[in-house]
């Protein structure tokens, strides 16, 4: 085994992704409680005292809320960029989690996993997204982000699976009953990509090596899995790229769990 990835929920009510190696096992954002990252980390075999890290993207409580509790009861250790720590510094408790602080753009390792943090567009301190190896195996995670820059298409490229937000579908949230300035954060540069966005940056960002990708952090009102899954696999058939197998991330139960296929070497 290179990697393996399971979500364990996406969403606006609690995020985590769980990506491992054979002799490393690391969370990205612990949204849950942490008495729901326990059932759903053993509903894949694996007890939350054997998580060698959690890393968070940003400080929004729907990536953070389990994490003071996972520390204090597993004594896991948590990773954050010095904005996202000030994010977290300014809520209640925080003074309680004991934080080892990375750097956006240098990458760093837990166990042999390497893992590098850049960039991400966003509404938040300093938010990332992450891309994970182990031998020649990548996985990129970007969950929330308003725009896909050059550098998120970039970081993705090589990846052989991704965990990317498909947030909402334009004509459902221009619909929604909600208040006209929370429309506009979502559907701007710092917000949250829509169905649409979600497929041109997979379709921009796609090598020969990718695999599976998981459409995550759907909105519970301005979209639907069926919504996300056809407008995002239709755009992928346009452009040669219907071969990639597409899941959606659930916020209320864990998905599949993809681990890298192993590629027979080409006759010479």
């Amino acid at each position: 085994m290179s990697l393996e990835v399971c979500v364990l929920a996406s969403g606006s009510s609690g995020n985590s992704i769980y990506v491992a190696s054979a002799n490393t096992r690391v969370l990205i954002d612990a949204g849950l409680s942490a008495k729901q990252v326990a059932l759903r980390l053993d509903q894949i075999g694996v007890v939350p005292e054997s998580i060698n890290g959690i890393c968070i993207s940003h400080e929004h409580g729907d990536h953070i809320g389990g994490i003071r509790v996972l520390q204090k009861r597993h004594g896991i250790p948590v990773y954050a960029n010095a904005g996202t720590l000030n994010g977290i510094m300014r809520q209640p408790k925080s003074n309680e989690i004991a934080t080892k602080v990375f750097q956006t753009g240098a990458a760093f390792k837990i166990g042999d996993i390497a893992i590098e943090p850049f960039s991400v567009p966003h509404d938040a301190y300093e938010p990332v997204g992450f891309r994970l190896r182990n031998a020649d195996t990548y996985v990129g995670v970007v969950t929330d982000l308003g725009m896909a820059t050059a550098l998120v298409r970039d970081k993705l490229r090589g990846c052989k699976a991704i965990v990317v937000e498909s947030n909402h579908d334009e004509d459902l949230l221009r619909e929604a009953p909600r208040p006209w300035p929370l429309k506009q954060r979502i559907r701007s540069r710092q917000g949250h990509l829509s169905n649409i966005d979600a497929a041109r940056l997979i379709i921009e960002s796609a090598t020969d090596e990718l695999e599976h990708v998981f459409l995550a952090h759907l909105s519970s009102d301005c979209n639907t899995p069926d919504t996300a899954m056809r407008t995002v696999a239709s755009q992928l058939r346009l452009d040669g790229l219907g071969h990639i197998k597409l899941e959606i991330a659930h916020a209320n139960r864990i998905s599949t769990i993809w681990r890298a296929s192993a590629r027979c070497p080409l006759p010479n």
